[in-house]
């Protein structure tokens, strides 16, 4: 019989590890953490978080870079609150009670408000290299709000509170007959 081959060295991260001088007093019971050296000064230590800290400024092409992408994530912000809006219109039911009112209220008011404040929100990233192409960005912004105020305009139609109907805008007009019924008139 053959003898077992001998173990692989350790890594060499092992190596620095355990080649480490330790300053810790001989009384603690802890270890050192993995990858702690306490054989940096708190002078050495500031010195190096100082070199980390220092990086290249950006440049104004990569400012307006970051510039756009964040307005393009504010111009596509309304979008995102649309699904909820949606679930919020399917919950209230189609019946005229206070909290579809609210919905229906904060449906108009969000969109108008926003469109409303539209160069207020885009301030921060009107710069001389962005300002052509701010405007493609507050474009969508703008269909984004209308979007949400359909959104509302559909809602307020679905509960029956549109004038869509030529008795609703002529006194004379009666409402619409029909000529056949799926229930009788007596359980109406």
């Amino acid at each position: 019989m053959s003898a077992p081959p001998p173990p692989p060295p350790p890594p060499q991260w092992v190596l620095d590890l355990e080649s480490a001088g330790s300053t810790k007093p001989k009384n603690s019971p802890l270890p050192d953490p993995p990858g702690y050296t306490a054989s940096l000064t708190r002078k050495e230590r500031a010195q190096s978080s100082k070199v980390a800290a220092v990086r290249k400024a950006p440049t104004p092409e990569e400012m307006d870079t970051l510039k756009m992408k964040k307005a393009w994530e504010l111009a596509i912000a309304p979008a995102k609150q649309l699904p909820m809006s949606a679930i919020g219109m399917y919950m209230t039911g189609n019946t005229l009670q206070i909290f579809s009112i609210f919905m229906i209220f904060t449906l108009f008011k969000t969109p108008v408000m926003a469109v409303a404040g539209l160069q207020r929100t885009f301030a921060p990233f009107d710069t001389p290299g962005t300002s052509g192409r701010l405007i493609g960005v507050k474009l969508v912004y703008i269909l984004m709000n209308l979007v949400g105020l359909a959104l509302g305009i559909w809602k307020v139609n679905q509960m029956g509170l549109l004038p869509t109907t030529r008795s609703d805008w002529l006194a004379w007009e009666g409402e619409r007959t029909w000529s056949e019924r799926a229930v009788p008139r007596e359980w109406l």
